[in-house]
């Protein structure tokens, strides 16, 4: 079964890892609810939970098929603990529909915030 799936970094069209979304299906730019933020993970961005935020993260919805979405997995180090998917309330239109994405396993305190929008 397909998966519908957030995406706020590398993978997103135009950034370097889009090429693995091939064949899948764009359902249209989204927002999280406000209360996360974008960290700059070295190269790449992982998102978190931030209490004092109002904005949200930006990035698009995907319809994930299931080979792409293990070949997703695999990519993102799910089995290797490095990324979960996570289901992540969004704002509306995407507001009353499950929508997953990859969230780093674990965040240093350290690292820093890059705000509420990946640019590559």
């Amino acid at each position: 079964m397909s998966a519908l799936l957030f995406f706020y970094g590398t993978l997103k069209r135009g950034c370097s890892h889009h090429r693995l979304l091939a064949g899948q299906t764009y359902l249209g730019p989204a927002r999280t609810q406000p209360g996360f933020r974008l960290y700059d993970l070295g190269g790449y961005p992982g998102i978190a939970a931030c209490t004092g935020d109002r904005l949200g993260v930006a990035g698009e919805v995907w319809k994930i098929e299931p080979a792409t979405l293990t070949a997703l997995d695999e990519f993102e180090g799910v089995r290797h603990g490095l990324y979960r998917r996570e289901v992540l309330p969004l704002q509306a239109p995407f507001a009353e529909v499950r929508v997953e994405a990859y969230v780093p396993a674990s965040l240093s305190h350290e690292l820093r915030e890059i705000g509420d929008v990946w640019v590559e």
